[in-house]
């Protein structure tokens, strides 16, 4: 009788078993993942500062430098020599000192005429990192949805581009939208609204002859470059713009600081000197042709 009892009597407690080894399974997991988080962290700092050393060995982007993001005072005392893979170009212009001084001058000037239209929000002059930015806000210079820019703007746009036309310096007209979808029968997509606001104050520049179509570009962006959040109303009209990117024309070689060349200039360059430097063939000039092979 004490047999039988005995045999149907059955453990509760067997579940603890696969626990165990769940639990210990898991914990190894964690290791696992804690040690190659730790691994990739010094990779990390090795990669990002061979990436600043390569930018500033060329003398691209003379201002680049690593610049770790804010942490908490925790992650900050545990590891503090290790910043994250975070590489932030600066927004300093890419140019000969000299150029940069004589920009900023013409930007004295534009500001001194214009004042008007920038205490009334209406336009913003700036330094970018490619050259002088006149941004040309839409309240002020467009009807929202057209690429026709305002009758009463066309003094405006007249005296900037005879102050730009008598720079050597190449413009280029960028236009930009919100990211609020547009569907008119005129546009299709801020892609169209962009393009065409860009390219119709580059008309008007080349109607009135004030800068020399061989300086002067379009280009539409849509939403996609914004200067501001597009969540506040605010945010949205200072992204609708039109900017005017005054720039010198530079030249890389990659062994060195960038070399510019003024766009006036008569001189041919070839396409690789003497010096063994990589220089741009404008168009209109004759590429090189070998010298031809000695016959046998």
């Amino acid at each position: 009788m004490s047999r039988r009892s005995h045999r149907h009597r059955v453990s509760h407690e067997r579940w603890l078993v696969s626990y165990a080894d769940f639990i210990t399974l898991l914990f190894a997991f964690f290791v696992v993942l804690y040690a190659f988080a730790k691994a990739d962290e010094a990779k990390q700092v090795e990669i990002s500062a061979a990436i600043s050393a390569a930018f500033q060995s060329l003398g691209l982007f003379p201002g680049a430098a690593l610049h770790p993001t804010r942490h908490s005072h925790s992650d900050a005392g545990a590891n503090p020599a290790a910043p994250p893979m975070s590489i932030v170009v600066a927004e300093e212009m890419v140019a000969p000192p000299e150029i940069r001084q004589h920009l900023q001058k013409l930007q004295e000037k534009l500001q001194q005429s214009l004042a008007g239209q920038i205490a009334a929000h209406s336009v913003d002059i700036h330094m970018g990192r490619e050259g002088l930015v006149i941004s040309l806000r839409e309240a002020g210079f467009f009807q929202s949805g057209s690429a026709d820019p305002r009758p009463g703007t066309l003094s405006t746009l007249r005296e900037i581009a005879q102050s730009l036309g008598k720079t050597p310096y190449d413009v280029r007209i960028e236009g930009h939208t919100d990211n609020v979808p547009i569907h008119t029968a005129q546009f299709n997509s801020n892609w169209e609204l962009s393009t065409a606001r860009a390219t119709g104050i580059a008309r008007l520049f080349l109607q009135i002859h004030a800068i020399a179509p061989e300086h002067l570009s379009a280009a539409g962006y849509a939403q996609y470059h914004p200067v501001a959040s597009n969540n506040t109303a605010a945010g949205r009209a200072m992204n609708r713009r039109v900017d005017l990117v005054v720039m010198p024309r530079l030249e890389y070689n990659f062994s060195g600081q960038p070399d510019s060349r003024e766009p006036d200039s008569r001189q041919s360059p070839k396409a690789q000197s003497s010096d063994g430097q990589w220089r741009r063939i404008t168009d209109g000039e004759a590429i090189p042709k070998p010298s031809p092979a000695h016959p046998r």
